[in-house]
C-alpha cells in the first residue's frame, strides 16, 4: 500500500455508477475504520446515519434541492451515503458513557487513574465551552478528523467518495429528528464507483505548491 500513491490518484467523485455495490463486507471494515477514527481526548463527539438503500438515500436527498440540488444524484447513485453528525454539546452522559468504555476496554490500573481521566476530560469540555466560548466548533472539527480518516480509507479499499458540505441543514435536521436527539449534521459522503461520465477522473488534481503552504521554522 503506497498512501503517497492513493493521495496523488484519489479525487472527488462528480458521479456514480448506480448499478455497481460495494459489497457488504467490505463496506463493514470502512464502518469499522470509522469508528476507530482519532479524536481529540478520545472524545468521539459523533453519530452516523447510513443510507444503504434508495429509500435511505431518498430521505438524505430531500435536503439536496434549490442551490443544492446538484448533489442529489451524487446521493441517490451512490453505493452508499453516511450523514456525519456531531453532538450539538458534550453531556454528562456522553463523558459517563466514555468513562464506562474505557474502563471495560481495560484503561485503567485502578480507580486514581479513571478519576484522573474523567478530570482531565471534563476540564478540556469546560474549557472549550466556557473559556473558548465554541465547543460545538471544536466537538464538530473532531468529525471532520473522521471524515478525513474515511476518504483516505476509501482511497485504500479501492472505492471512490465525494464529501458534501452543501445541504439544506433545516431539512436534514428535520427528516432526522436531530435537534431532538443533540445532534447537528456536518457533512454527508456518498461512496461508490465512478461513471465513465465522471468528467472529474479525467482532470488532472492541483494543489498548491509547497512553498505556498510549508513555513520550515
Amino acid at each position: 500500500m503506497d498512501l503517497l500513491n492513493i493521495s496523488k490518484t484519489r479525487y472527488t467523485t462528480k458521479a456514480y455508477d448506480a448499478s455497481k455495490k460495494i459489497p457488504q463486507q467490505q463496506f463493514e471494515r470502512l464502518l469499522e475504520i470509522l469508528r476507530l477514527a482519532p479524536s481529540s481526548i478520545n472524545i468521539q463527539p459523533w453519530h452516523y446515519f447510513i443510507a444503504d438503500n434508495i429509500t435511505a438515500k431518498e430521505r438524505i436527498a430531500k435536503a439536496l434541492v434549490g442551490k443544492y440540488a446538484y448533489n442529489a444524484p451524487k446521493v441517490l447513485e451512490s453505493s452508499h451515503t453516511i450523514l456525519f453528525c456531531t453532538q450539538a454539546d458534550i453531556t454528562e452522559q456522553h463523558l459517563s458513557q466514555l468513562l464506562s468504555q474505557d474502563d471495560a476496554s481495560g484503561r485503567f490500573k485502578d480507580d486514581a487513574a479513571k478519576q484522573t481521566q474523567k478530570d482531565a476530560r471534563l476540564g478540556y469540555v469546560e474549557y472549550y465551552r466556557n473559556e473558548k466560548g465554541d465547543v460545538q466548533r471544536w466537538a464538530e472539527n473532531q468529525t471532520f478528523i473522521a471524515l478525513g480518516q474515511m476518504l483516505l480509507a476509501a482511497g485504500v479499499e479501492g472505492l471512490d467518495a465525494t464529501p458534501i458540505g452543501g445541504f439544506d441543514e433545516n431539512i436534514i435536521i428535520k427528516e432526522l429528528g436531530l435537534a431532538e436527539q443533540g445532534l447537528i449534521p456536518s457533512a454527508l459522503l456518498t461512496l461508490g464507483f465512478r461513471s465513465e461520465n465522471d468528467f472529474n477522473a479525467k482532470l488532472p488534481k492541483s494543489r498548491l505548491n509547497k512553498d505556498a503552504i510549508f513555513t520550515h521554522l
